[in-house]
């Protein structure tokens, strides 16, 4: 019998289980997968000597997050890598917004679309630090962040407390056009806020496009040296070193429940595995609705409506050259936003919303060569990009495709959109393609089990579910109503990212479990009736 088994073998298990072997735990980890790592890992699939990285790229919030930072895991193999620049929003006027660790740089660019507006940059900089300690702390921990939450109030005082929590409900539209003259500094929030599923006209937008572009602003957008799977090496590398272990190919099929505490997981093979705790680091809709047998209807009746977020297409390409950008500024940036202006974006969010696939998707764009020379041969570069699509469209915006991402026809024509997409800010691109990876959301969610249809993010990032709507209405904690069992996944708060928060929050609770791990268990059973 162990101390606590972890489902998955995701960054968020992998933080969790680390936790629990400092404290002493024999730790087992037992993953579905051939390869641990969750949506961090890297693979050399578009050809040999190129590296790409299958799912997550760019690691600002683990640069930033007090958790990854805790577990030094540059003492066990990690090193961070870094473009020149950290990611470029060019237009098809010939114009593009920079965003770069130095401040005077990010401010100049976006001077150039409004002179005023560099200064506006540097003011909001200057905000973030100020607060960044506070609202890192006050997002990544279980709800309410009382201590955390008491910080930020005390720094911001009470007139700018509202402010701020007014701001947290604004569209990065309407924040953008509060705040700047030009679109310059707009677009770099509102393609910030493009990384989750929510449109530039939705509410709680702003927050998300401000807390990313300070991140960038602050630590960058680091890659792991050698591949996004060097990070994951590496919490599996300190977790050994204490003790833990890391199963692959051991696919949990049920967790077992008796007298209403977890005792263990049953495995598809039909082993059992006893434990005092389960931390199960798979969606909300997974673990309720597959893993366990019994659940109150009010929970189930929750979880129907569980809110995913879209459907992602990726591609990966190795290129003979570096990518042809015809404006000036993109080159040397790690990340590129290849949206347009801001009515391309809310177009897109548009379509989206409507679940139709966009007639020009906004990609985010990597040049992982740029950010990391490891990545391919002298002279070329690894790149990928991605775009949300529904999963079950209505119709196509464009008026080429099918609503069937199972066809070939239907990817085939997909591809071709994307590769067109990307030709309007770099013509000659496809000239420079040696071969590519294709993922559609189905192929996303085959190779983890998290990712379902495609989605990147544990669920939507809208208002409705985050904070303690985060996975159904509760606490916002990663206490379930079985006893020694614990949500670790982005489904719980505080979300998507590879911040590790979400494994962190379970860990501690499992270690602080007593009189007040109790008194949080009876809420969360009486919310979940």
């Amino acid at each position: 019998m162990t101390d606590a088994v972890i489902i998955g073998s995701g960054p968020n298990g992998l933080v969790a289980a680390n936790i629990l072997a400092d404290r002493g735990w024999d730790v087992l980890v037992l993953e579905a997968q051939p390869t641990y790592g969750g949506a961090v890992k890297s693979a050399e699939v578009t050809a040999p000597g190129f590296v790409s990285d299958l799912f997550s790229s760019f690691y600002p919030l683990a640069l930033g997050s007090p958790v990854l930072g805790h577990l030094k895991l540059e003492q066990h193999g990690l090193r961070w890598r870094h473009a020149p620049a950290v990611l470029a929003h060019p237009l098809q006027d010939g114009r593009t917004a920079v965003l770069s660790r130095d401040v005077n740089v990010t401010a100049a660019s976006v001077a150039q679309f409004a002179e005023r507006d560099g200064d506006v940059w540097r003011d909001l900089v200057a905000q973030w630090q100020a607060l960044q300690p506070h609202v890192v702390d006050t997002l990544m921990t279980p709800f309410p962040p009382v201590r955390a939450g008491a910080g930020l109030a005390r720094q911001l005082g009470a007139k700018d407390l509202l402010r701020f929590a007014r701001f947290a409900t604004l569209s990065v539209r309407r924040f953008s056009d509060e705040q700047f003259q030009g679109q310059g500094a707009g677009l770099l929030l509102a393609g910030n806020a493009m990384h989750t599923d929510l449109a530039p006209d939705a509410a709680g937008s702003a927050v998300f496009g401000w807390l990313l572009a300070m991140l960038g602003q602050d630590v960058g957008f680091p890659v792991p040296e050698g591949g996004a799977g060097e990070l994951a090496h590496a919490l599996v590398r300190r977790l050994e070193s204490r003790g833990g272990r890391v199963e692959c190919d051991a696919r949990v099929c049920k967790v077992l429940v008796e007298k209403g505490q977890a005792a263990g997981v049953r495995l598809a093979d039909g082993r059992v595995e006893r434990a005092r705790a389960v931390l199960a680091d798979v969606s909300a809709t997974a673990l309720y609705l597959e893993l366990l047998e019994d659940i109150p209807e009010g929970l189930r009746a929750d979880l129907e409506r569980f809110d995913w977020d879209d459907g992602t297409v990726k591609v990966d390409w190795a290129l003979s050259g570096p990518v042809p950008w015809r404006n000036d500024g993109v080159a040397g940036a790690g990340t590129v936003h290849l949206a347009g202006d801001f009515e391309e974006i809310a177009e897109f969010g548009h379509q989206l919303g409507t679940r139709h696939i966009p007639a020009e998707p906004f990609l985010l764009f990597g040049q992982m060569t740029t950010a990391d020379p490891t990545r391919s041969p002298r002279g070329t570069e690894s790149a990928w990009a991605y775009t949300h699509v529904p999963l079950h469209p209505r119709a196509d915006a464009g008026g080429e495709l099918g609503t069937d991402w199972s066809e070939p026809r239907q990817r085939e024509l997909f591809l071709d959109r994307v590769e067109r997409r990307v030709e309007q800010f770099a013509p000659g691109f496809r000239d420079l393609v040696v071969g590519r990876h294709v993922a559609f959301p189905l192929d996303l969610q085959a190779a983890d089990d998290n990712l379902r249809g495609g989605a990147l993010n544990g669920g939507t990032s809208g208002l409705h579910q985050q904070l303690f709507f985060r996975p159904t209405p509760s606490l916002g904690r990663p206490e379930t109503f079985v006893r020694g069992l614990y949500l670790a996944s982005a489904s719980a708060h505080p979300g998507g990212g590879v911040h590790g928060a979400c494994g962190a929050n379970a860990a501690r609770a499992a270690l602080r479990a007593g009189s007040t791990g109790r008194l949080a268990l009876a809420a969360t059973r009486y919310l979940a009736r």
